[in-house]
């Protein structure tokens, strides 16, 4: 949480200490509560448009100074603005968790103040009070007697409000893991937040770049300015260290791009570049199926020192990005490369009704470790590649929708079980013949996926799949002690279970990852359900609660069963500021332009590029 002269937000406290148990009590509270609001509201509208910002691009031209009062002189483009009206209808019936309400002190310390994210949102409901592992005092949201009722209201400023204080908290939880990052990290690839160190990985400040157009979207403008500012002055390229293919062209040249496209600052059009042309060594096999790894500074390619196989999610799905390259550029030769790769796997033998085996020789350009089929990893963002280069091309290329759609078909014939008791739909994995009910949480973004294809005219059955799926994915989290998702999970599918989802203790882990939230972005997107918002604040507070350190950051913890002790990790992934909490942001904004998705597509870390013209 930033020092007070430093927050350019209002965080409205309207609750008291205690607990509510006297219905009519709390009643008479909430009278007061609503009068008090509709006071205020005013000044806070007056507030929060101080950091509502246009969509003017900057031209690169003019110096780029810093007002540290948060005030800019024709220096830095705005993003767009949040649109305010919504309609609001009724809250979904959660299912309850378990929760601990032991107060116990973990690794990560005492907060002995109440979260802004939850103090932001008393103007309309009440929580529950309960203890978090850290001994911080949390509230737990709960519908009101407004919130459970199938109405719609038109510009109702308690609504307005509500939506606002969803969005701040967003902001709230982005500013306290950038303060970390900023603190003990800066510069350097990843936080390691209970430490308050760092860690490396290629040495390229993955965290600042995947970050880059996440604050662009928030409207974080002084945080953007301080980051653009290392960009221009302190990253640099020319080094001698490897880095992984898919990983840099994700996070780096997709963060680039896309930040250059809604900023229109022609330094990260450069940047990328130069992180792309540095990244072509890889394609230099004579099955021209790239390398996993390239040497930036030496300008050599190699495949890791244990096989000579890369994974076919990671050589299919750098297609986005290289496109683009070549489209800004006016160089071909980006897109030839990875379109090479995808002509050569749509003729490969050894799939399975549309789907793909995990690994791909780059010596012979062939499957190998066949008969193991999955959408999980390895294998996940190849299903998602096809649909969306699909869709950035203007929906021309007919192979990538053919692909699509044969494996669409392929995960229900060969993938899609029922759990019990509850007959959640899940993705399960086959190995030779027989079928696991194991699920990764990365398979959760298949729910948005398949929402998006619905959206752009594929059959309506894949939208009642991505709703079923999507409430499997949220009882991933449901089902689970702390309300988050463990990293793999297993239903069960034998008469007389229990519990639908099982996890092994190897599996609890939690990284902090976007799968689930980002289609839930998509739902709501699409279907305006504000259930799908309701699960995801519900995910956000979690995260507050089990994951946030109170000296900056958050980190991954190791045991998503144990709210008492869930035994953080000490590691920050870039991803949580390039994708979670831009999912998070998205998903609560109630406005549909704010990243069309009829004008642009997400990259696979998240990144929005644009849908190209119909005539190039």
């Amino acid at each position: 949480m930033l020092p007070p002269s430093r927050r350019d937000f209002v965080s409205l406290t309207l609750s008291e200490s205690g607990s509510y148990t006297d219905s009519k009590q709390w009643h008479r509270q909430s009278c007061w509560r609503i009068h008090a609001f509709r006071l205020i509201l005013p000044s806070l509208c007056l507030c929060f448009s101080d950091g509502v910002v246009g969509e003017h691009g900057y031209d690169g031209k003019q110096p780029f100074v810093v007002n540290l009062k948060n005030e800019y002189k024709s220096i830095l483009p705005e993003p767009p603005s949040e649109k305010k009206d919504y309609r609001r209808r009724g809250l979904p019936v959660l299912q309850n968790r378990l929760q601990t309400k032991t107060n116990v002190s973990g690794l990560l310390g005492v907060e002995n103040q109440r979260l802004d994210l939850n103090n932001a949102n008393k103007g309309s409901e009440e929580g529950k009070p309960i203890i978090s592992w850290r001994g911080a005092v949390i509230e737990e949201e709960q519908a009101s007697d407004t919130d459970t009722k199938d109405t719609e209201i038109q510009d109702d400023p308690a609504s307005l409000a509500h939506a606002e204080s969803r969005l701040e908290a967003v902001r709230e939880a982005f500013r306290h893991a950038w303060k970390g990052y900023k603190n003990f990290a800066w510069g350097h690839d990843e936080l390691k937040p209970i430490s308050k160190s760092h860690g490396e990985w290629f040495g390229l400040g993955l965290t600042l770049i995947d970050a880059l157009d996440t604050m662009w979207i928030l409207g974080l403008k002084e945080e953007f300015a301080e980051a653009r500012e290392w960009v221009a002055r302190a990253l640099s390229f020319d080094k001698n260290v490897d880095v992984n293919l898919f990983e840099s062209t994700i996070r780096i040249l997709g963060g680039l791009l896309s930040t250059y496209h809604l900023t229109g600052d022609s330094l990260f059009l450069e940047k990328a570049k130069d992180i792309g042309s540095r990244l072509m060594p890889a394609f230099n096999t004579a099955s021209k199926i790239p390398y996993s790894d390239v040497n930036i500074g030496k300008g050599t390619a190699h495949p890791p020192q244990w096989t000579s196989d890369s994974t076919v999610a990671e050589v299919t799905s750098i297609q986005l990005e290289f496109r683009e390259l070549s489209r800004l550029t006016g160089d071909p030769k980006y897109k030839l490369a990875v379109m090479e790769v995808m002509k050569q796997v749509h003729k490969l033998d050894g799939k399975q009704d549309g789907l793909v085996p995990m690994f791909i020789n780059t010596n012979n350009g062939l499957f190998t470790h066949q008969g193991i089929y999955t959408l999980g990893a390895r294998a996940d963002s190849y299903y998602e590649y096809l649909l969306k280069q699909w869709i950035q091309g203007g929906k021309t290329e007919n192979e990538l929708l053919d692909d699509y759609l044969l494996a669409v078909e392929g995960v229900k014939k060969n993938l899609l079980k029922k759990s019990t008791p509850s007959g959640l739909t899940f993705v399960g994995e086959l190995s030779h013949g027989y079928f696991s009910p194991k699920m990764d949480h990365l398979v959760c973004f298949l729910p948005g996926t398949l929402a998006l294809g619905a959206h752009f005219g594929l059959p309506a059955d894949h939208m009642e799949l991505a709703k079923q799926l999507m409430e499997t994915c949220y009882q991933m989290y449901a089902q689970m002690e702390t309300g988050l998702s463990p990293e793999i999970a297993h239903f069960n599918m034998h008469e007389g279970s229990t519990q639908d989802v099982e996890v092994k203790i190897a599996d609890r882990h939690n990284l902090l990852r976007p799968e689930t939230v980002e289609s839930l972005f998509y739902m709501y997107r699409f279907t305006k359900d504000k259930k799908y918002q309701q699960w995801g604040w519900e995910i956000l507070q979690n995260f507050n609660k089990y994951t946030r350190v109170p000296t900056g950051g958050y980190t991954s913890i190791n045991n998503v069963r144990d709210p008492a002790n869930p035994n953080p990790r000490d590691k920050m992934e870039s991803f949580f500021l390039g994708e979670t909490l831009k999912y998070f942001y998205l998903l609560f904004s109630n406005d549909p332009n704010l990243i069309s998705l009829d004008k642009y597509i997400f990259n696979t870390e998240a990144h929005p590029l644009p849908i190209w013209p119909q005539s190039e």
